[in-house]
């Protein structure tokens, strides 16, 4: 009797902890996708050709819908050199890509009009070091791009990455060019996606809907060394 009163006891024992583990192993199931979801080599294909990457599908995704899912406070700005028409963009400087964490810029689709009339609405920019221009958006200007799709997004990554790992996580790429002796791009045009390899600096990965890919390679092309 006392023995099956113990095997009793035992048996309530493991129920009791079975009970309890479920819910957590469950929730560890739950979060395991979500936590590995969204990174720079995870580019998923679209039925309409475009891609969608971070969340955000290119040609489609307003930047007021990319500042919703990628929090933080973008700063929004018309960059332009001396003599040049300017894209406006969108800055993240602490972007997070699941366990990855980066520099974001979101280049945002306005033409060449448009721009120079947020630049005459802007009351003067400032050039910076490098040469660029930077004008801040009238208000009105400011909720006029948020309502703007996205052209094009890059993403500077924290951690410096080698060929081993670009091949490993991405794939082989369809080309590859050298534009100087420490930076070669490895291209994927189905992907929408030039990363450029950095031997001296920070690797840049630069992405497009696919239809758009001849915008990064035609200036690489025209820089390719021997």
């Amino acid at each position: 009797m006392p023995l099956t009163r113990n095997r009793l006891a035992a048996g309530f024992i493991l129920l009791l902890v079975a009970l309890i583990a479920a819910p957590l192993l469950m929730h560890r199931g739950e979060r395991r996708p979500e936590m590995e979801s969204g990174l720079p080599w995870q580019i998923e294909t679209l039925p309409d050709g475009s891609t969608r990457v971070f969340g955000l599908v290119l040609g489609n995704t307003t930047l007021a819908e990319a500042r919703t899912r990628l929090g933080g406070n973008l700063e929004i700005a018309i960059i332009a050199r001396r003599g040049e028409s300017g894209t406006l963009e969108a800055y993240l400087p602490e972007a997070r890509s699941s366990y990855l964490t980066g520099k974001l810029i979101l280049s945002v689709d306005a033409g060449p009009e448009l721009i120079r009339q947020m630049i005459e609405r802007s009351g003067g920019g400032k050039y910076m070091d490098s040469g660029a221009g930077r004008f801040e958006l009238a208000p009105a200007d400011q909720a006029l791009a948020l309502q703007r799709p996205l052209a094009a997004l890059s993403f500077i990554p924290s951690v410096d990455l080698d060929e081993t790992t670009i091949l490993q996580r991405f794939g082989a790429p369809a080309e590859r060019i050298r534009t100087s002796e420490h930076t070669e791009h490895f291209l994927y045009p189905a992907k929408g996606l030039d990363i450029a390899l950095d031997a001296r600096g920070k690797e840049l990965l630069q992405y497009v809907a696919p239809r758009d890919f001849a915008r990064l390679r035609t200036p690489l092309a025209a820089q390719a060394k021997p």
